[in-house]
């Protein structure tokens, strides 16, 4: 190869000097990477900061609180894992757990099956005025629960609540509702009440997104209302249902409000730890032992939160989550 053969297959100066803009523009993507990234740090921060304030800080605090005794003459002390110990073998706080799992049996089925039922009959469309009955159906999950609770105490109360005269009239005399026997269906009663609402408007929203080809193609295949509803639209919703009903399980654990207001009609009727809040309420505020009243806390913090991981699992190996 001669000189001029050499000249022409060498590459030019200018042709280098254009190759060189192809590797330049990388340390700019990586400045509006970090630009970008600092924007979502930014816009995350106030949920930060309020996780922080009032989640991460009262249980750090209530764990903390929870080690140590406080005493009329002492003063306060260390004391290791005794308040622990004395909460996992209080007779008061399991049997409040155990109450609390057979409420949770009941409630939640019961809420979740009429939900369903609404939804599927409002996303039919064979119900007039389905709009109207919708926002009534919601109403009670905008009432405050104190508020619910005693306007059914009055409705119930013995001998001159309206439902006491009509168990009278069918022939259940003296129904007193806030029995001992019947307090737990009173409060399954009112709680299912509260939330059937929020449930159904949830379900009926999922229902709503099902693609209608898939409606569409059961018709062509002649199937009826009630088994599209039922055998094809329900079970395409199947994850909201999951996720309904360890939302309200997880509601179901951490019951208070309701069996605290009707305490107040019939005092004998709810017992000092007759859910495990309740137990953690009437220990820390009603005796004032606050240090057991807080290893109480972290203990039924620790169920709820295994409840919530169990279920967390159970939807990812079902296949909801990736």
């Amino acid at each position: 190869m001669d000189h001029k053969t050499a000249l022409r297959t060498r590459p030019s100066a200018s042709a280098q000097v254009q190759e060189q803009p192809d590797v330049a523009p990388l340390p700019r993507r990586r400045r509006a990477g970090v630009r970008r990234d600092g924007y979502g740090a930014l816009f995350v921060s106030p949920f930060v900061i309020a996780l922080t304030l009032f989640m991460i800080v009262p249980i750090g605090y209530a764990v903390y609180d929870s080690l140590y005794t406080t005493k009329l003459i002492g003063g306060t002390s260390f004391a290791g894992l005794d308040n622990y110990r004395q909460v996992l073998t209080s007779s008061q706080f399991w049997d409040g757990a155990k109450r609390v799992a057979i409420f949770a049996i009941v409630q939640v089925p019961l809420t979740i099956g009429l939900a369903t039922f609404f939804a599927a009959v409002f996303d039919a469309g064979v119900c007039r005025f389905g709009k109207a009955l919708r926002t009534i159906y919601f109403m009670p999950f905008a009432v405050p629960a104190v508020v619910a609770s005693v306007m059914w105490s009055f409705l119930l109360l013995p001998k001159l609540g309206p439902f006491s005269r009509l168990a009278d009239a069918i022939g259940f005399h003296n129904t007193n509702f806030f029995s001992s026997r019947l307090i737990v269906p009173t409060v399954i009663l009112i709680v299912v009440w509260e939330w059937t609402g929020y449930n159904m408007t949830i379900l009926f929203t999922s229902l709503r997104s099902v693609p209608r080809t898939v409606t569409e193609a059961a018709l062509l295949d002649g199937a009826s209302l009630w088994t599209i509803i039922w055998r094809v639209k329900v079970p395409m919703v199947r994850p909201a249902i999951v996720m309904l009903c360890f939302v309200n399980t997880v509601g179901a654990l951490q019951l208070f409000t309701e069996p605290q207001i009707l305490a107040a009609f019939q005092p004998q009727a709810v017992s000092f730890g007759f859910t495990p809040s309740l137990y953690v309420y009437n220990t820390a505020i009603g005796s004032a032992e606050y240090n057991l009243g807080a290893a109480a806390a972290v203990v039924l913090g620790v169920l709820i939160g295994a409840v919530s991981i169990g279920s967390m699992a159970l939807r990812r190996r079902s296949g909801e989550f990736a």
